[in-house]
């Protein structure tokens, strides 16, 4: 009785660890592999093409990997100079610290429009080069639109929420047209992003 029950009960977390697992590898896929296609909708601005990219799953999903190292790498350096700088200066380290994360903000844009470009890794983690595609391409236009990109999720969000207070029906519409907005923004953004970096 006792070790039918527990045989019974092992079987059934070894298949619900197993379908867990497995879940969780097909929930990583579909990330890499929009990830890639993300990468492709830049490299489709940097290249003018006028089309949208096609789904290629096992090429994209390894350029997603490539964008996850890249963001890694990125977000990693300037946190850890940060923190070395706040221990050795304090409040001055910090502040130091911050200005290095905002620069490296600016780098990782640029890294990521250098890996949708030629879908290399190490041209992507060629920091010197990537900080001075920020000079070619104009720091001011990459505040431009950052600022335009914001601007427009700030009226957009103005507008669902005067929708979303309308009621339960409002609530419903709103959720469906937030959906729909944020779906052309990231592909409007991307794009937006390779047009710019076709300047550098």
């Amino acid at each position: 009785g006792v070790g039918t029950i527990a045989s019974f009960a092992t079987d059934h977390w070894l298949v619900g660890g197993g379908i867990a697992v497995i879940g969780i590898i097909i929930a990583l896929i579909i990330f890499l592999v929009i990830e890639g296609y993300c990468l492709d909708i830049v490299k489709f601005g940097i290249n003018r093409e006028n089309r949208g990219p096609e789904v290629d799953v096992v090429r994209q999903a390894i350029n997603g990997l490539k964008l996850f190292v890249v963001n890694v790498v990125y977000m990693i350096i300037p946190f850890v100079v940060t923190y070395i700088l706040g221990k050795l200066l304090g409040f001055v380290g910090s502040i130091i610290g911050l200005i290095v994360i905002i620069v490296f903000a600016f780098t990782l844009f640029m890294a990521q429009c250098r890996l949708a470009k030629n879908e290399n890794l190490s041209d992507a983690l060629n920091i010197p080069e990537a900080i001075a595609d920020i000079s070619r391409v104009g720091i001011l236009k990459i505040l431009a639109l950052i600022v335009l990109l914001a601007i427009v999720c700030i009226i957009a969000g103005v507008i669902f929420a005067a929708i979303a207070s309308l009621g339960d029906a409002g609530s419903t519409i709103s959720l469906i047209l937030s959906g729909i907005f944020e779906i052309y923004f990231l592909f409007v953004a991307y794009r937006a992003s390779g047009l710019l970096y076709s300047n550098a």
